[in-house]
């Protein structure tokens, strides 16, 4: 596949990394580099790793999306009620995608633990656009799980921020999620 990523911090790098070992083209833009529209007109998918504050701004630089997969692993620590997935107006098909790990999970090659490859819940509304996330799920070595709608990404979000807190708080938050007998 042809990946366009939008920013360049830590999600870029890693997740950019584990496709460019699967064999697929990448190419990068960021607030140093520029290039935008470039990079979208050059990708099939493309990665949203960008702050969520910026999301208006970058996709405006980027030009039309149609017909493209937007992946948007975006968390917004403000939390301000409103879902970053629903804040992203574009013509792109829109999939959420790779908010719940940290960084570091992305770099483990592959994310196994306990010999149970990551889960990662993709929430979209266009099948051939689950299709490819699923793909670059699957390169990385997880197994993606379809968990609904775009309506349904608010969920991921809101998922993501209880369990980064934990986290933070020292807590062992997969314990939270028992395992089925």
């Amino acid at each position: 596949m042809r990946i366009g990523i939008f920013g360049t911090g830590g999600m870029a790098d890693a997740l950019g990394t584990q496709w460019a070992r699967a064999g697929h083209e990448l190419r990068v833009a960021g607030r140093r580099t520029g290039g935008w529209d470039e990079v979208a007109a050059f990708a099939d998918v493309l990665l949203l790793a960008i702050p969520a504050a910026a999301i208006g701004e970058v996709l405006a630089k980027a030009g039309p999306l149609a017909g493209k997969v937007l992946v948007d692993c975006t968390n917004d620590p403000a939390l301000t009620g409103t879902p970053v997935a629903s804040r992203i107006v574009t013509e792109a098909h829109v999939v959420k995608a790779f908010n719940l790990a940290h960084v570091d999970v992305w770099r483990m090659t592959p994310p196994v633990f306990d010999g149970r490859p990551l889960s990662v819940p993709l929430c979209g509304d266009d099948p051939s656009a689950l299709d490819a996330v699923s793909t670059l799920v699957r390169d990385i070595g997880a197994k993606p799980v379809l968990a609904g709608g775009l309506d349904r990404a608010a969920l991921l979000e809101a998922t993501a921020a209880f369990v980064i807190g934990l986290w933070f708080a020292g807590e062992d938050a997969q314990a939270i999620l028992t395992p089925m007998a």
